[in-house]
C-alpha cells in the first residue's frame, strides 16, 4: 500500500485548516473524504473504519480523561475568584522596591496560576489584563513586559497539574504499551499521568528559575527597562495580606499534586478534590454565587467539548492514516534517518515545533504523538522523558513568532499602543531560555526521570 497518500492527508488537513474550518471537523472530514476516495479506487480497506465505534467507546470509558473537565473547572473557578489579582497585587508590593520587581511578581504569580489552572490561554489573558497596564504605567520596556507575561503564561504547559500533561499521559501510556507489544513483550509496563507530573516538576522549576535569573540580569545591566516602584506603595501589613492570598491556593496545589505524586489518589480523584477546593476557595473570597457557578460550568463545558470533539476527529484521522499505511511509512522514515535515535528524536521535535505554529497542543497530542511515539518508544526511549520533551517543545512553539498562540492571546488584550513587533521582540530571550532547557534535558534525561524513579521506583 502506498503510504504517501497518508502524507497527502496531512497536507489536505493544513489546507482545510487555513480555510478557517474548525479543527475537529477538518480532521474528521478530511479523513472521511480520503477514506471514501481510497475505498472507491481500492487503495483503502474500509474495515479500518469498523474500529471507530470501539475507539470512541474507549474514549468515553477512559477514567484518566475524566480529569480533564475537573481540572478545567478548577482552573476557571480560580480564575474567576480573583486569586491571581490579589496575589499579583501583594507580590508587586513585596518585590516592587527592586528593579525588575514587577517582572519577578508576574513570573511567580504565573507559576502559581500555572499550577492552579493548567490552562495557557486563561493565564496569559488574565496576566495581560492585570499586569500589563501596571508595568507600562511604571515605565517598563514594553517588549520586556510583554515577553515576561507571555512566558509566564505558558508555564501552564509544563508545571503540573497541566492539562497538556494529562492528555499527553494518556496518549504516551497507550503508545508505550503498543511499543512493548510490538517488541513481543506481552506483559507491558505502564506509565501514568502521575509519572509525567513528577517528571515535569524539576524541569518546570528550573525554567522558572532561569526566567528569574534573566530578569535579574536585565535589571542589573539595564535598570531603566524595569524600574522599581516608589517606596510609598509598600504596605505595613503586607506579609499578612500575602499569606492570606498565597496560603489557600498553595494548599490546594499541594493537596492536588501531593495526592497524585504520593500515590494516594488517581489524577481523576485529585482533580475532583481540586474542583471542590477551588469552589470552596471562591466561597471564602466571597466570589461564589449562582451566576458565577453558571458561568464556570458553561466555560468548562465549552472547553471540555472542544477537547473531546477534537479527540474524536483525531481518532478518525489516525485510523484512516494507518489504513493508508502512514504509520509504516513514518516508522521507515524515522528508522532510516542518520544518527539513529538522536536523529529520529531531533526530526520529531523539529516537526512538532513547526506544527505548534499552526496547531494547538490538543491536535498535536491527539494526531501526531500517537503516530510517532510508539516508534520512538520502541527505540528504548524513556516514556516520561519523551513526554516532558514534547511538553517543553510545544511550550516553546506557543511563544515563537509569528504564529505563537500566547502572542495572539496577549495581542488580543494588549492596548493599541503596544506594537506586535514589541511582543515578538520581548519573547525572543524566553524562547532561547526554553531551547537551552530542552538541550539540557536532551543531554541529562535524569532531570525528568530521576524524581519519578525515586517516588515510584
Amino acid at each position: 500500500m502506498d503510504g504517501s497518500i497518508a502524507l497527502w492527508m496531512f497536507g489536505a488537513v493544513f489546507i482545510v485548516l487555513l480555510m478557517g474550518y474548525p479543527v475537529a471537523i477538518s480532521l474528521a472530514g478530511t479523513a472521511l473524504a480520503f477514506a471514501l476516495a481510497g475505498n472507491y479506487f481500492a487503495t483503502f480497506d474500509s474495515d479500518f473504519l469498523e474500529a471507530l465505534p470501539n475507539r470512541l467507546f474507549g474514549i468515553i470509558e477512559n477514567d484518566t480523561l475524566i480529569a480533564v473537565p475537573l481540572f478545567i473547572f478548577m482552573g476557571v473557578m480560580l480564575e474567576k475568584s480573583k486569586v491571581a489579582e490579589s496575589l499579583l497585587e501583594n507580590m508587586s508590593k513585596l518585590f516592587g522596591s527592586l528593579h525588575g520587581g514587577l517582572g519577578f511578581s508576574v513570573i511567580l504569580v504565573g507559576m502559581l496560576m500555572a499550577a492552579s489552572t493548567g490552562i495557557v490561554g486563561a493565564t496569559v489573558v488574565t496576566m495581560g489584563l492585570l499586569s500589563l497596564p501596571t508595568m507600562l504605567k511604571r515605565n517598563y520596556d514594553p517588549a520586556l513586559a510583554c515577553g515576561t507575561i507571555c512566558a509566564s503564561g505558558t508555564l501552564g504547559q509544563i508545571i503540573p497539574p497541566s492539562i497538556v500533561l494529562v492528555l499527553l499521559g494518556d496518549v504516551i501510556s497507550s503508545a508505550y504499551q503498543q511499543a512493548q507489544l510490538d517488541k513481543g513483550i506481552f506483559s507491558p509496563e505502564t506509565v501514568s499521568v502521575g509519572d509525567l507530573f513528577a517528571g515535569a516538576l524539576i524541569p518546570g522549576m528550573i525554567l522558572v528559575l532561569l526566567y528569574l535569573i534573566y530578569l535579574a540580569a536585565t535589571a542589573f545591566f539595564k535598570p531603566s527597562s524595569c524600574p522599581a516602584l516608589p517606596v510609598t506603595e509598600t504596605n505595613s501589613g503586607l506579609f499578612m495580606e500575602l499569606a492570606k492570598g498565597l496560603f489557600p491556593p498553595l494548599l490546594l496545589i499541594m493537596a492536588v499534586l501531593g495526592s497524585i505524586i504520593g500515590g494516594i489518589a488517581t489524577p481523576t480523584e485529585a482533580a475532583s478534590v481540586g474542583a471542590m477546593g477551588a469552589t470552596f476557595l471562591a466561597y471564602l473570597k466571597k466570589q461564589l454565587s449562582l451566576k458565577q457557578i453558571k458561568a464556570v460550568a458553561q466555560n468548562t463545558t465549552q472547553v471540555t467539548s472542544m477537547v473531546f470533539f477534537i479527540l474524536i476527529g483525531a481518532s478518525l484521522f489516525s485510523l484512516v492514516f494507518r489504513g493508508f499505511g502512514g504509520d509504516e511509512l513514518i516508522e521507515e522514515l524515522l528508522s532510516d534517518l542518520p544518527g539513529g535515535v538522536f536523529g529520529a528524536m531531533l526530526v520529531v521535535m523539529l516537526v512538532m515545533f513547526l506544527l505548534g505554529f499552526v496547531l494547538d497542543f490538543i491536535e498535536i497530542t491527539f494526531v501526531v504523538v500517537p503516530i510517532v511515539a510508539p516508534i520512538l518508544l520502541a527505540m528504548d526511549i524513556s516514556p516520561v522523558w519523551l513526554g516532558i520533551m514534547i511538553a517543553l517543545n510545544l511550550q516553546t512553539s506557543f511563544l515563537t513568532p509569528p504564529f505563537g498562540f500566547a502572542l495572539f492571546y496577549l495581542r488580543g488584550v494588549a492596548p493599541p499602543t503596544i506594537k506586535t513587533s514589541q511582543i515578538y521582540r520581548g519573547v525572543v530571550p524566553f524562547i532561547l531560555i526554553q531551547l537551552f532547557l530542552l538541550a539540557l534535558l536532551a543531554i541529562w534525561p535524569g532531570l525528568a526521570t530521576w524524581l519519578p524513579t525515586i517516588i515510584y521506583g
